[in-house]
């Protein structure tokens, strides 16, 4: 079976796919302040040519997806495509990002559909606080999907918080409190930096910041993990039923043992999230090109792919797509 293996020798077993750069929100740190331009629906890849593609990943080594958007609950017809992908041969572990608003509706299908790991991005625990970062008055919603989740029985059950200075980093506790009696694993996210995203230095919150905030009240326990490829940093609080995370990619990167790479709304595979460099795999399955080409396609850009990504203040510079284009 053929690896996809970089020129630093890491191993990539792990694809993330778009599957729409349509969101029902507008978080300033995801969608830029003037909008997008959204793609046309010829110019999105189809139900078939995901799994296509997703197929020929698979003999390349993949084992877990991961859908996201944009919001991939507003592509319709989403469980089906979570269906046909779990199908797959080869893949162990398939996941989804949502915004939780639409998922109150969803989330049996997406059990039913043999989705494993379900990841709902909530950054404030209040409802006023909530239309201002995300522009929409959806807190309920999202609130009603995560007790949709639970009720559903997903396996793996992620709460993902992007910390912001004087925005929600006053939340630290509230959001801890929230998992002491859920199943839930809470994951602070560092605030990325793109071009257009209104990142910097007074918004940027390190996790040092805030598990010394956390400490102050709980003892927090680490918890290793035999996983190489995993990257959050975990804990446990005794008496919390949830657990509790933190992903570091700014102040403590883990691009040494990354093993992901990004397939865009518009069928562009991305070795890198900050990595501007993409090559097209539509235009090459539409023109009816042999799977072993664009296998070979697939390798060039994880060839490509650079060791790790530049300082924060460089990467609020660089000429990218912005996050909701690519896919978190």
């Amino acid at each position: 079976m053929k690896q996809l293996i970089d020129s630093y020798n890491r191993k990539h077993t792990y694809l993330r796919i778009s599957v729409t750069d349509r969101c029902n929100l507008r978080c300033n740190y995801c969608m830029p302040h003037g909008g997008i331009q959204l793609k046309k629906r010829s110019e999105m890849l189809t139900f078939d040519e995901i799994e296509q593609l997703s197929r020929l990943f698979a003999s390349m080594g993949i084992n877990k997806i991961r859908l996201t958007g944009g919001e991939p609950l507003v592509r319709k017809d989403l469980p089906e495509l979570v269906q046909r992908l779990a199908n797959i041969p080869g893949i162990r572990t398939l996941g989804m990002t949502t915004n939780g608003v639409l998922l109150k509706s969803f989330a049996h299908q997406l059990k039913q559909a043999r989705l494993t790991n379900l990841n709902i991005s909530l950054d404030t625990l209040r409802p006023s606080r909530f239309e201002m970062i995300s522009g929409k008055q959806h807190f309920n919603d999202v609130i009603d999907g995560i007790y949709a989740a639970l009720d559903a029985g997903i396996q793996l059950l992620k709460l993902n918080v992007v910390v912001m200075g004087g925005i929600n980093d006053d939340e630290l506790l509230d959001f801890v409190e929230f998992v002491q009696d859920k199943p839930i694993n809470i994951r602070f996210i560092e605030y990325m930096p793109f071009k257009f995203n209104q990142w910097n230095h007074a918004k940027f919150v390190s996790f040092r910041r805030m598990m010394e905030t956390i400490s102050e009240k709980y003892k927090l326990e680490p918890v290793q993990s035999t996983d190489e490829h995993y990257v959050a940093k975990d804990y446990w609080i005794s008496g919390l039923l949830g657990k509790i995370s933190f992903i570091t990619s700014i102040s403590d990167h883990f691009c040494g043992t990354c093993n992901r790479i990004r397939l865009t709304a518009d069928g562009s595979i991305k070795s890198c999230l900050f990595h501007s460099a993409e090559i097209n795999l539509r235009s090459a399955l539409r023109n009816g090109t042999p799977d072993d080409v664009i296998s070979e396609m697939i390798q060039s850009a994880i060839t490509a792919k650079p060791f790790g990504h530049p300082a924060a203040e460089e990467l609020a510079q660089i000429e990218n797509r912005s996050m909701i284009q690519i896919g978190g």
